[in-house]
Order: C-alpha cells, then sequence, then structure tokens
C-alpha cells in the first residue's frame, strides 16, 4: 500500500477497507496494516482482490472521495463516485474554443510546452540522481532534443504541428529513458 500525493493505491491482495471514525483503516488478515485520514485523501484505487465496506464507500462519495476497481494487472474495472457538480457555463465555453482552431492551438501550445519542459527536467533529474548507472550521452542527447522541441513548439501556431512536436518529444522521452531502464536493470 503507497499514498501518493493524494491517492491511496491498495495492491495487497486480500486487503480490506473499512471506516473508522474519519479514518480508512486497510486490514489484512486480522492485522490493520495502516489508518489514514479521510481528509488527506482524494481517491482510492484498488487492485485485484480488494475490498471494501459499505460504510466506508458511502463515506467516501459523501466526501467527494473516489474509489476505482482495477484487475491485479491494472486494467479499469468500475469507478464509485459521489454526486458531480458541473458548470455548465464553463461546459459549453469550453466547446467553443475546441471549435475555434486558433485558440485551441493557443491553449494546446501551452500544455505541449509545459509537457515538454517536464520532460526534459525529469530526465535531467534521473541523470543528476542516477548519472553512475545511466548512459549519459542517450540522456544529454534527449534533453537537446526536448530542448529544441521545446523552442519549436512555443513559436509554433498550427494545431497539428503541435500535436507532431508532442508526439515527437514523447518518442524522445521514451527511447531516452527506456535504453537507460534496462541498464538499470541489469545491475
Amino acid at each position: 500500500m503507497k499514498r501518493l500525493l493524494n491517492t491511496l493505491f491498495v495492491m495487497t491482495q486480500k486487503s480490506y477497507l473499512k471506516k473508522d471514525g474519519e479514518t480508512i483503516v486497510v486490514k489484512v488478515g486480522r492485522e490493520t496494516k495502516l489508518r489514514v485520514p479521510l481528509i488527506s485523501i482524494r481517491s482510492v484505487v484498488c487492485f485485484g482482490n480488494v475490498l471494501i465496506s459499505p460504510a466506508l464507500m458511502g463515506f467516501c462519495t459523501k466526501s467527494g472521495v473516489t474509489i476505482s476497481f482495477l484487475s491485479y494487472y491494472g486494467r479499469f474495472l468500475a469507478r464509485v463516485m459521489g454526486p458531480v457538480s458541473g458548470n455548465v457555463l464553463l461546459r459549453k465555453e469550453q466547446y467553443r474554443v475546441s471549435d475555434d482552431k486558433d485558440k485551441a492551438a493557443e491553449i494546446a501550445k501551452i500544455i505541449t510546452a509545459a509537457k515538454i519542459a517536464n520532460s526534459r527536467t525529469v530526465i535531467q533529474r534521473a541523470l543528476r540522481d542516477h548519472g553512475s548507472t545511466m548512459n549519459e550521452e542517450n540522456v544529454l542527447r534527449a534533453t537537446a532534443l526536448l530542448k529544441r522541441n521545446l523552442e519549436a513548439v512555443l513559436k509554433e501556431t498550427d494545431l497539428e504541428r503541435i500535436r507532431g512536436i508532442e508526439g515527437d518529444s514523447a518518442k524522445i522521452y521514451f527511447e531516452g529513458t527506456s535504453k537507460n531502464r534496462q541498464q538499470l536493470q541489469e545491475l
């Protein structure tokens, strides 16, 4: 069981989650493995054979906590969530913007630039933290190519070209990290 940001991931098979006051209790057999205040959780993700009490499900839905059930291997099965409130005016504006190619391209440019910059940062941090176990040449090449793509996307106005740069950047990122991941597994 891990808590990343505000999501509780339950991967231990035959776990049972129940409510105790305003706390989620995770039990395996008769042993309590974890107690987490519900206020610090926004979602619970259960992998495989994980059970949740009806009382906890009800409390989660009232508190805005989403519960997702996945197979042991991570295939989505179901989601339990409470009432969702939406802003109709916001949705209508989002649809209008999606129909306007120039506005859509501007938003896509901002999102893609942030994605490329973050990818580059992740690779650089990996090199800094695990440099001795990584192929430094591959990582430096990937960071240089991502920098080039970041500069290119900031100048681009065509939505399809922005999408192309995003795809190219994802390829560079995964190629730059997959070769290193293989080396890390061999150690």
